[in-house]
């Protein structure tokens, strides 16, 4: 049997050479490929929440990859209809459906994922960023910061109800170009097929992606990878001519006599010639010979910039509305997909605003205006204004009543976790300081809630955790709860700290890496060993899970389970044990063979 590495190395290969996949079902046959998967998977907050049957991730077992892989030889696998749940959208007022697939197909769907990935990955386009390995919002935004100067016209595209309407004749012919099996084939159509519970009726799924589904995000690239080839190799090239831009005769007509001027050492008309030279462009902005258009998409929604007339960005829009409605069957929402000027209005993507700067005023050492036509990126007012409303009522910053039951470590540990991601987030923003009204304001309402806590004030609260935080800028003054503990090292929970300074480059919040090789994890090692970590006994290893170590708390004076102080012990949040251990630790007893934990 071929090892994990050595399959998805050779599809990655195919993959970069263009080559098509035959016999791609026999390797769902891999038993590397689902402990894997599980090691992937068995971490996720989602591994112990169970869709349309009981089954989770605890108890998952040698056993149960072996009969998975037995009714997939003999073709008796079928797909269980997933439970759909809807989850709020960021407006607080819409919803988006979320399905909840049964443990067993998240195994197997994570396992085609690596498969498929390996061979897609090398063949999508740069351009897009959206649920790929390495890739993110940010690597994204830097694209269109570094290679977007010059832009006149911004065109947001936003595809309506992308991923529920992808068509399942469409993605299935788009896979059939590539792979000839079609015993894989007609497992990915009974995929998109199986339906979903809601109310504990069955729903056909007539459209879409399976939502909540591991190879949901893989299968919605591959069908936008249509729209980027035809970006990418149909728009642009069509868009795209001329090396420069002409000079400016205005331009130079000024600079001729400002020459001139100086020659005669005429002070006032060398100034009067300067700065009208500085009011015009150097190169001619209406050049018929120039056009530029640049692309970027992030799952649904894509942005393409343009340097030309805005009859032939309204054109742009035109031919991307009929590629889309005629080769993938979808639509641009039209409340959402604008035409704005880059230079007097910004283009929101991402989160971000985006607008091409204009500054006649400045000029580098060189005397050269450097600033006009670069990309600056900003967090929006708005945006702003929502982030501290979460934390306020009534224009005042308020304290959070859900908070009131956790420790002072625990608040301070929440809020600054939540601000370092918003600082985070915004991290390439040219007026990223302006976070520093969130950051009061999240203060605030820290010392609104800790007081509330402790009946107190919010002063008092100030003067008790009031702090200097050291960062890599210096000094800065925040909030600290310190934790001691007897013989470790003490646990700290700061707030603030955060330096606002602008970011050129970001290297983190991407999205999930590529993995072709593995170091088998320590679980799959435990799982593999076929060895109870309670009794000893060599029959029926399972793995038993819990969400978080924190449920391993008991309030009251009893003593603990045996099985719940190894845990705590180990620090795991898994334990592999044997069937009769496992059936004993879900009915709350023990057995008189299970030995004390080591410390």
């Amino acid at each position: 049997m071929q090892s994990a590495t050595t399959i998805l190395k050779v599809l990655q290969d195919r993959g970069k050479r263009g080559l098509k996949l035959e016999r791609l079902y026999r390797h769902l046959f891999n038993r590397e490929l689902y402990l894997l998967a599980y090691a992937k998977l068995y971490s996720h907050q989602g591994a112990l929440t169970p869709g349309t049957t009981a089954e989770t991730a605890d108890g998952m077992s040698v056993d149960k990859i072996a009969k998975l892989i037995d009714a997939l030889k003999s073709e008796r696998f079928q797909w269980t209809a997933v439970r759909r749940t809807y989850v709020r959208k960021r407006d607080g007022k819409s919803s988006r459906p979320l399905g909840l697939p049964a443990w067993q197909d998240k195994l197997l769907q994570e396992v085609i994922r690596l498969l498929l990935e390996a061979y897609y990955e090398p063949q999508f386009s740069h351009l897009s960023h959206g649920f790929r390995p390495g890739r993110g919002c940010h690597t994204a935004l830097q694209e269109i910061k570094h290679t977007h100067r010059g832009t006149k016209w911004f065109i947001e595209g936003d595809i309506a109800k992308c991923f529920e309407r992808l068509d399942h004749e469409v993605l299935v012919s788009m896979l059939r170009e590539s792979i000839l099996d079609d015993r894989f084939l007609r497992l990915i159509t009974n995929l998109l097929r199986a339906g979903y519970l809601e109310d504990w009726k069955w729903h056909a799924t007539l459209s879409g992606s399976p939502q909540g589904a591991g190879v949901s995000p893989l299968l919605s690239n591959l069908y936008l990878d249509k729209l980027d080839k035809f970006v990418e190799q149909g728009l642009i090239p069509k868009y795209t001519k001329g090396e420069l831009r002409r000079r400016n005769p205005e331009y130079r007509h000024y600079e001729s006599q400002k020459g001139r001027a100086k020659r005669r050492n005429d002070r006032n008309a060398y100034q009067a010639y300067d700065k009208r030279l500085r009011s015009v462009p150097a190169l001619d902005p209406y050049d018929p010979d120039f056009r530029r258009l640049r692309y970027v998409r992030y799952a649904d929604d894509t942005l393409l910039a343009f340097a030309g007339p805005r009859n032939e960005a309204e054109e742009i829009k035109r031919e991307l509305t009929d590629f889309l409605g005629k080769e993938l069957k979808l639509e641009l929402s039209q409340t959402k997909t604008h035409i704005t000027h880059g230079r007097t209005e910004p283009a929101r993507f991402l989160g971000y605003d985006i607008q091409v700067q204009q500054c006649d005023t400045w000029r580098d050492s060189r005397g050269y205006r450097n600033a006009n036509g670069e990309i600056a990126l900003s967090v929006p007012p708005d945006v702003l204004q929502s982030l501290c409303s979460r934390y306020m009522r009534e224009g005042k910053p308020i304290h959070r009543g859900e908070l009131l039951l956790h420790s002072d470590f625990d608040i301070v540990a929440r809020y600054q976790a939540e601000y370092r991601g918003y600082v985070q987030y915004y991290a390439l923003a040219q007026n990223r300081c302006r976070l520093d009204k969130l950051r009061w304001i999240m203060q605030t309402s820290l010392l609104k809630t800790l007081a509330a806590k402790h009946k107190s004030t919010v002063q008092k609260m100030a003067t008790r955790y009031v702090a200097t935080l050291q960062t890599d800028h210096g000094p800065r003054r925040g909030l600290r709860v310190t934790v001691e503990r007897a013989g470790k090292t003490p646990l700290t929970a700061e707030f603030g700290g955060v330096p606002l300074r602008v970011q050129p480059q970001v290297s983190h919040l991407t999205d999930r890496v590529i993995t072709l090789g593995y170091t088998r994890s320590g679980l799959i090692q435990r799982l593999l060993a076929e060895t109870c970590e309670l009794c000893g006994s060599t029959d029926q290893a399972e793995v038993h899970h819990v969400r978080k170590l924190a449920d391993l708390k008991r309030k009251g004076r009893r003593a603990k389970p045996l099985w719940v102080q190894r845990m705590a012990a180990l620090r795991r949040k898994t334990l592999v044990v044997c069937q009769a251990c496992h059936h004993a630790i879900h009915r709350g007893e023990s057995r008189p063979n299970w030995t004390t934990p080591n410390r």
